[in-house]
């Protein structure tokens, strides 16, 4: 869903809490395996048991074959952390429980008739994540698309390194992966609330503290990359020790 926002850890395991009925371990571990690999929607509910569960174990690489792939164009696999083997393993306790067996060609996430042989469709899924979401207490704009997006903004944070995120999300240019991420939800909500007014002086010594911890050269830098005049900034009383500037090779660590 265009404009989605991404989730952070803490509204992740808020979220996860939150589900309920017969139907609470599938559309949980929809969500859990959706922020921990990724998948576009139509990726995830067109998964068969046997993509996920070999060798009586979860994978720890995920493949979103070519015939489930947005434009069947490429396959990619997806490394899978231990909140989507989780996930996996609690999606297929579910599994033998209400239908008595583990058929590897059954869909993974199934819809709720009887028999289990047709996969959720995209309109329920979005109905159980919303209902998770407003159970869980949050508001902005969230949908299905929010998993993909907190998958991205999350392994983004953790790499820095936007290559990766696009070949995990399978986009074609690094354009598009660029517009698709968003800013720190989490550290943004932070600074939002520490500009108020009632949090001046938390501001203000929290800035010092920042200031106080960065070596001259960090300090020169960040002056340089927001547009001082760094020359006459640094004309000093003779009295007191010329600061150096960094040189190219020292800047480029930083910028």
């Amino acid at each position: 869903m265009k404009g989605t926002r991404p989730l952070d850890n803490a509204e992740i395991r808020k979220i996860s809490e939150s589900f309920d009925g017969t139907f609470a371990a599938r559309n949980r571990s929809l969500f859990m395996l959706g922020v921990s690999v990724g998948g576009r929607i139509s990726e995830l509910i067109a998964l068969k048991v046997n993509d996920v569960w070999q060798n009586g174990k979860p994978v720890k690489d995920l493949l979103f074959d070519r015939s489930i792939v947005k434009g069947g164009e490429v396959s990619r696999a997806v490394p899978v952390n231990i909140d989507g083997r989780q996930a996996i393993e609690n999606l297929i306790a579910w599994h033998a429980e209400l239908y008595g067996s583990v058929n590897p060609t059954r869909p993974l996430f199934p819809s709720r008739n009887k028999q289990g042989w047709k996969s959720v469709t995209r309109i329920a899924a979005h109905n159980a994540l919303k209902e998770a979401f407003e159970a869980a207490g949050l508001n902005g704009k969230l949908g299905t698309h929010s998993l993909r997006k907190s998958y991205a903004q999350r392994l983004y944070e953790q790499t820095n390194d936007i290559y990766a995120v696009q070949e995990m999300l399978g986009h074609k240019s690094v354009v598009t992966t660029q517009r698709y991420l968003g800013v720190n939800y989490a550290s943004v909500r932070d600074a939002s609330e520490a500009m108020s007014i009632h949090s001046e002086l938390n501001v203000s010594t929290k800035t010092l503290s920042s200031v106080n911890d960065a070596s001259d050269d960090e300090l020169l830098i960040e002056l340089l990359r927001r547009g001082y005049d760094v020359a006459q900034l640094l004309q000093k009383d003779e009295s007191e020790q010329p600061i150096q500037l960094p040189d190219e090779k020292d800047i480029s660590k930083f910028v």
